[in-house]
């Protein structure tokens, strides 16, 4: 009789096969170019939050690098794989650009201390650490926040009204591309691609996060399947269900707000696609992947938190070690059960 043999992915992380230092480094570009964006229409507070996060992660590092060489272990050079300044830049999108930067400076070293190496360090973390010094910002100082929100335009299911440059890159985009179509861009759009309205800096810098989306993918730093998956699922649950919290009628979602605002481009390409808090096979990663949307959706439209995809991802992640549990039990057991029976 044939042998069925399990689609596994054996790597200890669902990546292609590229080192975790190139890998982190091109994190950092991506998250480094929303940053600049972000930062030339809010005189420099983004970027002055990037720096101080940046620099605590750091700090807190090589302190965890220095204990452990003076008691024998560890090597001080894993400073330079990247993973530090990746995550302590990706934290960084995910902070209002109005908030104090002493508050990034904290919850940098925590997402270091007590996410990352608190169990055991990079690829052994239960939470992606960026994601997991936001939760400890957001539910710390909630106040804070909010008030660092305040005037923010995400907080709707739609765009607001539209500036001169929107209404002129509109226009030429409905008369030249669009139009072949028999489709209209509405207006407000094209602004939140270059907002200068206070919110978190992944949303502020939303043009030249995407651009580095293009190069995360280009250069196989994750599987691109994942943030597409994610995507594709949230936009149908919010073209079906998105308007109906709002009083409107079924299948009138807007998905391109959803898209645009909230945090979502941040969510499915660097917090979501990241590989060590992730599933170990490609079918545990799916089922995770749908999770993430379907949470994502309930969060934001009927939990009415404008961030809620970095809620569902951490909710995604605290269920992880089920999946990777499930995983364990009907994957590897049934590829050695198999080798054993070739065996005989």
């Amino acid at each position: 009789m044939r042998e069925l043999e399990p689609r596994l992915n054996l790597k200890p992380q669902v990546n292609l096969s590229r080192a975790t230092a190139l890998r982190m480094w091109l994190v950092c570009i991506c998250a480094g170019i929303a940053i600049i964006q972000s930062a030339w229409t809010d005189r420099g507070s983004s970027l002055e939050i990037a720096v101080i996060a940046l620099g605590s992660a750091v700090f807190v590092e090589l302190l965890v690098f220095y204990r452990a060489r003076a008691q024998g272990g560890g090597r001080g050079d894993r400073i330079a794989d990247g993973s530090a300044a990746a995550s302590a830049l990706v934290f960084s999108l995910l902070l209002p650009s109005t908030i104090h930067p002493v508050y990034a400076g904290f919850g940098a070293g925590f997402a270091m201390l007590v996410i990352k190496h608190s169990f055991g360090g990079l690829g052994s973390n239960w939470a992606n650490p960026a994601l997991g010094g936001w939760l400890f910002v957001r539910f710390s100082w909630p106040q804070v926040f909010e008030r660092a929100l305040a005037g923010s335009p995400s907080g709707g299911l739609n765009p607001g009204g539209e500036t001169g440059l929107d209404a002129a890159v509109r226009s030429f985009l409905n008369d030249r591309v669009f139009f072949l179509t028999g489709s209209e861009l509405p207006g407000g759009y094209i602004d939140l691609l270059f907002s200068g309205a206070p919110g978190i800096i992944a949303d502020r810098g939303l043009c030249a996060l995407l651009l580095g989306t293009i190069i995360l993918i280009a250069s196989q730093t994750n599987r691109a399947w994942i943030p597409a998956a994610y995507l594709g699922v949230y936009a149908l649950l919010i073209r079906c269900f998105g308007a109906l919290a709002a009083g409107g009628a079924f299948g009138e979602g807007d998905i391109l707000f959803a898209f645009f605002s909230g945090g979502t481009i941040a969510a499915a390409f660097l917090l979501m696609a990241d590989p060590a808090t992730g599933a170990k096979s490609d079918l545990g990663m799916f089922a995770a992947v749908i999770l993430g949307a379907v949470f994502s959706f309930i969060f934001r439209y009927s939990g009415g938190e404008i961030y809620g995809a970095f809620f569902a991802v951490a909710l995604v992640n605290a269920l992880t070690p089920l999946i990777r549990s499930i995983e364990s039990r009907q994957l590897y057991s049934q590829a050695g059960n198999g080798r054993a029976r070739k065996g005989t």
